[in-house]
């Protein structure tokens, strides 16, 4: 999603293809044989008094083909044939304020990493540890100079799994596409700087080797969990062109936790207000749902943009919506990410 592939040899990974069968945990944890793979949470918090808050947290694995003189010269501890990016964001919603920072590491002896047998994904010291496999109640953790954030997190719904067949499809080519598991509905309990907050959360994770597309120029994701107990995950994936890839999707989630896939031709999507070249507000309709939702942000400066860093700057916030679902008054929070209206990105969500 941030990472782009240049060069890399993509023959010697595995693609995201129909047919997957997923195996839980196992599947929650390390695919090595498959170049890009991200764990990916973001929430809406409070804390005792109503005040808003948003973070992000997102660990991201990168498989390297590396040059035979490296591969065999090269200590295999340091060795870097995988990388380990993090980012790490809070959005202060009702103080108008932003913070995100990021880090880069080899595994090395321990330094980050992914690890079914110690249940927990790191880098440095953030992390996300399984306290029970079977519940999949987790424990997130991250510290740095401006705030400390550790939550518990319960699911309230069965994991999902978007698209179809095992897959996330991004484009007609074999391959072109994801495999996407998320946790839509994630009972969040903490502390941030030592204040007690809670709300609601979102995990994805996605594993898939990229398949180049020199057509794409980024897309538009939405996270909405709504007051009703029911949540979407949409995505557009716009051309440079500046059409909308038919390969857009979603999926709608009920009550009780069934999925629905949602294609391209049943999801409208209306750009608004733009800050920065990055359209902030937004209208999606889904007739099918009976749903029209206006999504708007407290807080334009979402940005994460690091000079020097791997990852291309992308908008990535807290946001709210409001509008109606089966023609019935709804209200809900959630995230919203945007990519490629700064510089083309390579890879979808």
């Amino acid at each position: 999603m941030k990472l782009s592939p240049g060069s890399l040899l993509l023959a010697v990974f595995l693609s995201a293809l129909s047919g997957y069968h997923y195996q839980f945990p196992a599947d929650h944890f390390n695919h090595p044989d498959f170049q890009i793979e991200w764990w990916y949470y973001t929430g809406n918090l409070h804390d005792q008094s109503g005040h808003r808050y948003g973070f992000e947290l997102t660990f991201f694995r990168q498989a390297l083909q590396l040059p035979k003189s490296v591969d065999e010269s090269t200590d295999p501890v340091w060795r870097p044939d995988q990388i380990f990016l993090a980012h790490l964001a809070l959005t202060d919603i009702d103080g108008y304020r932003f913070y995100h920072t990021e880090r880069l590491n080899r595994a090395g002896p321990g330094l980050a990493g992914v690890d079914l047998n110690t249940r927990k994904y790191w880098n440095g010291n953030w992390q996300v540890y399984w306290k029970n496999l079977g519940s999949a109640q987790q424990q997130l953790q991250a510290v740095c100079d401006r705030f400390t954030l550790t939550l518990d997190l319960a699911p309230r719904k069965p994991p999902v799994i978007h698209g179809k067949d095992g897959v996330s499809r991004k484009g007609p080519a074999v391959g072109e596409a994801s495999h996407y598991i998320s946790f839509t509905r994630l009972a969040a309990q903490g502390q941030l700087n030592g204040i007690s907050v809670s709300g609601l959360a979102w995990m994805d994770h996605e594993f898939f080797t990229p398949q180049p597309d020199p057509t794409l120029a980024g897309w538009d994701w939405f996270a909405i969990q709504l007051e009703n107990n029911e949540e979407l995950m949409l995505y557009r994936l716009r051309t440079k062109s500046g059409e909308i890839s038919p390969y857009s999707s979603g999926t709608y989630i009920d009550s009780k936790g069934t999925a629905q896939h949602l294609t391209a031709d049943q999801i409208t999507f209306a750009p608004g207000r733009v800050w920065h070249k990055y359209p902030v507000d937004w209208q999606i309709t889904i007739p099918s749902l009976g749903l029209q939702l206006t999504e708007r942000t407290t807080l334009d400066d979402q940005e994460l943009s690091t000079p020097g860093s791997p990852s291309p700057s992308y908008w990535e916030g807290a946001v709210t919506y409001g509008g109606t679902i089966h023609q019935k008054p709804t209200r809900g929070a959630g995230y919203l990410e945007m990519t490629g209206y700064s510089q083309p990105m390579r890879l979808g969500h």
